[in-house]
């Protein structure tokens, strides 16, 4: 989910000219409510969304998440709340490109009521002050998410100050078959040796996955597992960048096809390790390992690991809509969607295996009991064992500028 440009205006231009835009668009704010929402008690909020349709746009890349919202998401909601929950595709390109749209044309309500969004969004989002809020401490099943966790109140280094909701939280895992790779590398060093002895096997794909791993290998070359915390620094981008061309420019003639195009999409890259054209994919979701065997995409021998030097672990988050016609029925189903039996369901590798954003601690002993009496991944690390290795997500700009510096200096170079 990410944004280079819009309508071919470069990123950095767009952001340099929204004091002006945002200034020149004042008169246009959000309509008031008829009631301030964030005065009202809860059952009253629920009484608002009861009826009500709720538009929610999100990623649907991934058929188990797909299933899990059309299956139990929708039912449950319209079941316990009367609200209908209609769903359509979109992500982060998309969701900015519309909402920056819709406050250019001075409307009043915006066709959407709910987003997915992740840290790249949200900055964009919150540039053009397109998002709702503050609103999850509002939500009563927030009381179990533990906002001072670091990998839950910050997004891509940012505090989320209310304005989106944590709905899951992952960490990145390298997935391998354990019978063709059972020494899988575990340092750049030894990934370096393995491509040049098995040429063709091995690939970035040009996508969030992708760019996701490229961060870490810049922490890796830093050295510091700290290395970008705070702030985007462009010196210290610009000098940790620099050793990660030359790592991968070094060895892209040993990647697959040579290196001379990489796969744009995860899906594809997660097919040529199925049909053995690669040895390795990866995976945002420490899980998705087990999900994929289940479902028969990957053998049963596929296994999931994270480097010695740590993978970035990270939430992804809820949002509103400033102009959302429907707030109510948003925050209705947001604090659904982060209740212990939606969590609990989702958490279930055979659901979709996607990590918890509540804090045992805080949930009450018989809902704890049920999260701990979950059956275990059988082929993915436990969270337990990589929690160590969890490295912070830097700032949205270390992204936005890896997609632009990747084309440029790798596949173009």
């Amino acid at each position: 989910m990410t944004m280079l440009s819009l309508w071919g205006i470069p990123l950095r231009a767009i952001l340099l000219l929204l004091p002006i835009f945002i200034s020149g668009c004042a008169q246009n704010n959000a309509p008031e409510q008829a009631e301030n929402l964030q005065q009202l008690p809860w059952t009253q909020i629920e009484a608002h969304a009861k009826g009500s349709t709720v538009h929610f746009t999100m990623w649907q890349g991934d058929p188990l998440i797909n299933r899990y919202m059309a299956e139990y998401v929708v039912p449950e909601v319209k079941k316990r709340y009367g609200v209908t929950l209609e769903i359509a595709p979109g992500q982060g390109t998309e969701i900015v490109k519309n909402l920056l749209a819709e406050k250019e044309a001075g409307k009043a309500q915006s066709s959407l009521d709910m987003c997915w969004i992740n840290g790249e969004t949200f900055f964009q989002l919150r540039q053009i002050e397109a998002l709702y809020g503050p609103f999850s401490q509002q939500l009563p099943n927030a009381q179990y998410i533990d906002f001072d966790n670091p990998f839950i109140g910050f997004d891509f280094q940012q505090k989320t100050e209310g304005y989106e909701c944590p709905w899951g939280n992952v960490q990145m895992t390298v997935i391998y078959d354990s019978v063709r790779t059972p020494k899988p590398p575990r340092t750049l060093e030894a990934l370096e040796q393995y491509v040049r002895a098995h040429p063709g096997k091995f690939t970035i794909p040009y996508e969030f996955t992708g760019m996701t791993l490229l961060k870490s290998w810049m922490i890796a070359l830093a050295g510091d597992p700290a290395a970008l915390n705070g702030p985007f620094d462009e010196e210290k981008y610009a000098q940790l960048s620099a050793r990660l061309w030359d790592f991968i420019n070094r060895n892209k003639p040993y990647f697959w096809r040579a290196g001379k195009t990489f796969p744009e999409s995860l899906a594809a890259t997660h097919q040529m390790f199925a049909n053995g054209e690669l040895d390795f994919t990866m995976s945002n979701n420490d899980s998705e390992v087990d999900n994929k065997i289940l479902q028969k995409i990957f053998p049963p021998t596929a296994r999931a690991y994270v480097f010695d030097s740590g993978t970035i672990q990270n939430s992804h988050f809820l949002g509103i809509p400033a102009r959302a016609a429907n707030k109510a029925g948003a925050l209705v189903v947001i604090n659904f969607m982060i209740a212990p039996e939606a969590q609990l369901e989702k958490l279930q590798p055979a659901v979709w295996g996607d990590g918890t954003v509540l804090a045992m601690e805080k949930l009450p002993a018989d809902w704890r009991r049920r999260f701990e009496n979950i059956p275990e991944h059988r082929h993915a690390p436990r969270r337990s064992d990589i929690l160590a290795k969890a490295l912070q997500e830097p700032a949205p700009e270390y992204m936005i500028r890896l997609y632009s510096d990747f084309r440029r200096w790798v596949i173009e170079g």
